[in-house]
């Protein structure tokens, strides 16, 4: 879609980056143009008026003006703060991760309204409580379908046999399940035990709803292993949140590996 000199969308906002001694680089993933950086001028001073709503994991109305390379802001207006998400530890470093993935795994000015709309619906998530490893799954498969890297979850990548119940394995190599007589020709492929396999089924196919299932803790520790592993293997780099959980977790006494 072609962007006017000025145009308006709603955004969520990514991260932020200081540039000089008053601006800031905003990575933004908007409703209309995807992921966008744009140029803050003097959001870091208290005196500014669109500071506060110009922080990560805010949903935004954000006035742009079209540059070369990034664009300006020109006006912020916060839409949901997720204040809940903020004032926990736990479910900020959740949302870093939400934002880490959209970051690694997307295209800056590719249009993806369904996308936009799942991020800004597992932020969402988060505020109302919702299982923070859980919300990041659901995303995650919901993010991976979107761009061409949806799992395979209920054949067998190598001989194409149905998923049997029982202790198969996932390949991040591969991009989903192989099955028990399949796994031994895949070093790299970890156990997936079948309530594990039976909950990114169901977030896979409930894809667009932003409830997740109440599942054991095990579970979704697991599930969220292997779908880091595969996001790792297709960014071909470590992602740098889950360490932040970890220590979060740790520091926090929260649920945690």
């Amino acid at each position: 879609m072609a962007r006017p000199r000025l145009y308006r969308t709603p955004a969520v906002v990514l991260k932020r980056m200081d540039l000089g001694e008053a601006d800031r680089i905003i990575t933004l993933y908007t409703r209309l143009h995807g992921k966008l950086r744009a140029v803050g001028k003097g959001v870091r001073r208290t005196t500014s008026r669109s500071a506060g709503h110009l922080e990560p994991f805010t949903l935004v109305d954000v006035l742009l003006a079209t540059g070369r390379e990034l664009e300006v802001v020109s006006q912020a207006d916060t839409i949901s703060a997720f204040r809940r998400v903020r004032e926990d530890v736990n479910l900020t470093s959740h949302a870093y991760y939400l934002a880490e993935l959209t970051d690694l795994l997307t295209e800056d000015r590719s249009e993806n309204q369904g996308l936009f709309l799942a991020l800004a619906g597992s932020l969402e998530a988060l505020e109302e409580g919702e299982d923070p490893r859980t919300v990041v799954v659901s995303y995650q498969l919901q993010l991976l379908s979107v761009l061409g890297y949806r799992p395979q979850l209920r054949e067998c990548l190598r001989c194409t046999a149905p998923i049997e119940p029982g202790t198969n394995q996932f390949s991040a190599h591969l991009g989903g399940v192989v099955c028990s007589r399949c796994g031994s020709m895949e070093a790299s492929a970890r156990p997936i035990q079948t309530d594990v396999l039976k909950l990114l089924r169901h977030l896979q196919q409930a894809a667009g709803t932003t409830r997740v299932p109440s599942v054991p803790e095990a579970v979704s520790r697991d599930a969220e292993l292997l779908m880091r592993d595969y996001a790792e293997q297709i960014v071909e780099k470590h992602l740098r949140t889950p360490a932040l959980i970890a220590r979060v977790q740790q520091a926090t006494g929260a649920a945690g590996p």
